[in-house]
């Protein structure tokens, strides 16, 4: 006689689904660490084209020092002469800088100053390898052109004269010197990226 087993009947109860809950936080996380790395990109990005700006601008402000140098050449060749008593705009001066140029007005910048006032007298200089092109002015700081000693009332230190000068040792020794007028150099440096940087410089002679 045969033994059979009666197998028991699958189970009627139904499968339950997947909800993907798993599956929805990972796309959450994804595109959360998405977008934290774009904006760390962005953010280095920034830093390097701030970086690379102030480095710009500190190259042309050192390269006003090349105007200025410039600008004391050309008064100390032309000292001793008249040349500094008229104005010369093609090397950038002024014998009346008091007159002719001052300073910004209210609320106007100096690049729009620069570009209104001193531009069209402007002496400007090769550009250099760092890429920055110089320009200067020089202003003699006198209400007329001429001679200093001839009407033209210049911003000049103290005349020293025997009588008046100070003594080292008082009343034993004096120190004599002549009056030295002032000249007030202004140079604009532009450079790559729409770097402008002004310098400005007074020197006595």
């Amino acid at each position: 006689m045969l033994n059979l087993k009666r197998r028991k009947p699958a189970s009627t109860m139904p499968i339950r689904g997947q909800g993907g809950a798993v599956l929805f936080i990972a796309i959450i996380v994804i595109v959360v660490m998405t977008l934290a790395g774009i904006a760390l990109v962005r953010s280095i990005d920034t830093s390097n084209l701030i970086a690379g700006n102030l480095a710009f601008h500190e190259s042309a402000t050192h390269s006003g020092d090349t105007g200025v140098e410039a600008a004391i050449a050309w008064l100390l060749a032309n000292s001793t002469g008249a040349t500094l008593n008229a104005d010369s705009p093609s090397n950038g001066y002024a014998a009346n800088g008091i007159n002719a140029a001052q300073s910004p007005a209210v609320g106007q910048t100096w690049d729009a100053y620069w570009t209104a006032t001193l531009a069209a007298r402007a002496r400007t200089l090769s550009t250099n390898t760092a890429g920055n092109t110089v320009s200067y002015v020089i202003d003699r700081m006198c209400s007329f052109a001429g001679s200093p000693t001839a009407g033209a009332t210049c911003a000049a230190s103290p005349l020293v004269t025997a009588a008046t000068g100070n003594a080292e040792v008082a009343g034993k020794l004096q120190l004599a010197a002549s009056s030295l007028v002032y000249y007030r150099i202004t140079a604009r440096v532009a450079g790559p990226r729409n770097t402008v940087s002004y310098v400005q410089a007074t020197v006595a002679l």
